[in-house]
């Protein structure tokens, strides 16, 4: 991801200043004595930043260093989230936080009706205590094939509790609308059977969504969508900071009140475990069979508090004033994306970014994840790291202004058409490499490490074996500085899949491979015995 300041180009060759790094030194050792002296805050958040400023001054040192302390590989996909990495559909977790990765918990076998198909992870609440100790620690929501949603410890994978969704609808996926607030349990799409089709029925439900909040866990309805009301080119619906998203074939996406919703159109309020009357039917909710019945049926469309055609990528929606990025349905605008106001539509000025590059792979833009309202358009190349600012006058007129770039070493000068072979024949080129070609420097993700305010860049280069040699690239948040680089041992092959992750003094590279099977590569942070 990306961060502010004046525009500043950036390549690999950027160094620390040895007077900047003696001064990191110096802190992180002052804070250090001030907290073996017991001249510390009380205050657990101000403690916990003072401990996150010295793990990052430690971590941008000159002497300390990434190594690989640990791989393993898998047939089926590998997940990371907060310090746990998770093989085997989720049945064994490995703590990642030790100085190797040690196994936490291994769940029993499971049946392929019984196997977890997605999951969640709540962390603890920190601003309420909860009724059973349980409730207090992390866990993981998982959701089996057969429709079981199980809350289970983070740290030993015992069941705290199980809930039944439903006999009816199979549920396959899960997302949160407010993240450790309230998530969603997504069904599959309903689709009319031939003998329904047949027989002229009309099956106008698309999907269902089973809402729920945590901490502790409970049910706040199951949704009905309907192609009646929304629309028969509906083709995907989800939840998101209380807003119903609702995508069209078309091109075209809708949002709508959640709250709207609720008030206007649930026919009851259910509890977890208590009895239930609806629709001629009776069980205990979250029981099988009875399982989570419909409650909330929208009778007639929402009034739509935002519309937009695009291109490709749908919508996003963010920045400081709100504003939304997007690619016009129009073929002229392919390539390019558009910031715009929320409150009226309007372009911002400067507001069509358009990177300019021939590439496979598209480039792709975002809002900053550190809420500061700005805007990261990444390239094979370039970074561009973009703000909002709002315009002097009288009028309300925003301005897409530039922070900094963070570019690739790659040699600035046009690569030349002609070529002189060793025979002194002069053949000039055919095709003009890509972008994002393999024999080039690549910018393949930016991610952003919140506890440290770092940006990590993957760039991937070329070596004379021909194959992919990647590096994570930390840059200073603020200006884009290159604070240091960790070159990853494995090499990376861009024809497969990969991930990276950063956190706190951990790197995570998980990978496909060509057999199809995945890999998991930890790097711990350490330092040179002869540091001073």
């Amino acid at each position: 991801m990306v961060s502010t300041s004046s525009s500043v180009c950036l390549d690999q060759s950027s160094v620390l200043r040895p007077l900047a790094t003696k001064r990191r030194i110096k802190n992180a050792c002052t804070a250090l004595g001030f907290r073996t002296r017991g001249i510390t805050s009380n205050d657990f958040g101000t403690l916990l930043g003072e401990n996150l400023k010295i793990l990052k001054n430690i971590i941008l040192q000159d002497g300390a260093h990434f190594t690989k302390v640990w791989t393993k590989s898998s047939k089926s996909l590998i997940s990371y989230e907060s310090g746990r990495i998770y093989f085997e559909n989720y049945r064994n977790c490995y703590s990642s936080l030790t100085p190797e990765p040690q196994l936490l918990y291994e769940l029993p076998r499971r049946s392929k009706t019984e196997k977890i198909e997605d999951s969640l992870l709540c962390q603890c609440p920190l601003d309420k205590v909860l009724p059973h100790a349980s409730e207090q620690k992390p866990c993981l929501l998982a959701l089996t094939a057969n429709n079981w949603l199980y809350r289970l410890s983070a740290d030993t994978g015992e069941t705290l509790q199980r809930v039944y969704l439903s006999p009816h609808f199979r549920f396959r996926s899960l997302g949160w609308d407010i993240p450790q607030e309230t998530f969603y349990v997504k069904s599959i799409q309903q689709k009319q059977t031939p003998l329904a089709r047949q027989a002229g029925v009309d099956n106008n439900v698309f999907m269902h969504l089973a809402i729920f909040r945590v901490f502790p866990l409970d049910v706040v309805g199951l949704l009905e969508i309907s192609k009646k009301v929304f629309g028969k080119s509906v083709v995907d619906v989800l939840l998101s900071q209380g807003v119903l998203v609702v995508s069209h074939n078309t091109k075209c996406v809708k949002l709508y009140s959640f709250e709207y919703i609720m008030k206007q159109f649930r026919t009851k309020e259910l509890v977890l475990g208590q009895q239930c009357d609806l629709y001629d039917a009776r069980g205990i909710v979250g029981n099988a069979p009875y399982g989570i019945p419909v409650n909330i049926q929208i009778k007639e469309c929402p009034p739509v508090l935002f519309e937009m055609s695009y291109f490709d990528n749908g919508i996003q929606i963010g920045g400081h004033p709100w504003h939304y990025i997007y690619t016009p349905n129009h073929k002229r605008d392919r390539g390019t994306h558009h910031i715009c106001s929320v409150r009226d539509g309007a372009l911002a000025k400067n507001g069509i970014q358009d990177m300019k590059c021939d590439s496979l792979e598209a480039d792709w833009i975002f809002f900053h994840p550190d809420d500061s309202g700005r805007i990261i358009h990444a390239g094979p190349s370039t970074i561009n790291v973009l703000r909002i600012r709002e315009e002097t006058g009288f009028n309300l007129h925003y301005e897409v202004v530039h922070d900094f770039s963070i570019t690739t070493s790659r040699d600035r000068r046009a690569s030349s058409q002609v070529m002189v072979t060793s025979s002194g024949r002069t053949v000039k080129r055919r095709f003009q490499h890509l972008d994002d070609d393999p024999e080039k420097e690549t910018f393949k993700m930016a991610k952003y490490e919140d506890e440290l305010d770092l940006l990590a860049i993957v760039d991937v280069s070329p070596t004379e074996e021909g194959v992919g040699q990647a590096s994570v690239r930390l840059h200073d948040n603020k200006s884009g500085v290159l604070m240091k680089r960790i070159a990853l041992e494995e090499p990376w092959d861009v024809t497969y899949s990969h991930e990276i992750y950063f956190d706190r003094d951990t790197v995570i590279h998980i990978e496909q491979e060509r057999n199809n099977n995945f890999s998991c590569h930890v790097y711990k942070m350490n330092r040179r015995k002869n540091l001073r």
